[in-house]
């Protein structure tokens, strides 16, 4: 069980809607951090294909989840992850290791893409907020 998070879109400060707000501001900023695949466009977010060999990387942040085990529950509807239901939900929340700018890793919860992103525009910059307005 990890108590961080590694959001690289709209999770992110100051980029949660209004549905996932509240849950969003009560997460704390640790740092920047990034996992290696790709990043794509799918519309009104992006999704996460990890890939170790990548060169690739996705930046993002690494929040430390409060206590509350309902705020995870509520990133996970948000998110369209069904724990009971994983095949069957566009995004699956894993455990992976986040590299942080100091060259540590933090075990992190990513939500990652479960589709066949085919179609998709890869962000090969690996950070959707440049490609959205504020």
């Amino acid at each position: 069980m990890s108590d961080f998070l590694f959001a690289y879109g709209t999770l992110r400060p100051g980029r949660a809607p209004a549905e996932i707000a509240s849950a969003a501001n009560q997460m704390l900023p640790v740092g920047s951090g990034f996992i290696y695949g790709l990043l794509y466009d799918l519309g009104s977010c992006p999704g996460a294909v990890l890939d170790p060999s990548s060169k690739y990387r996705i930046s993002g942040t690494i929040f430390r989840l409060p206590k509350d085990a309902n705020i995870l529950r509520q990133l996970d509807a948000y998110e369209e992850f069904d724990p009971d239901a994983p095949e069957q939900s566009p995004f699956i929340r894993i455990l992976h290791p986040v590299a942080l700018a100091t060259g540590d890793t933090l075990q992190c919860w990513v939500y990652v893409y479960n589709g066949k992103p085919d179609a998709c525009r890869v962000l090969a910059s690996g950070r959707y907020w440049q490609t959205r307005p504020s």
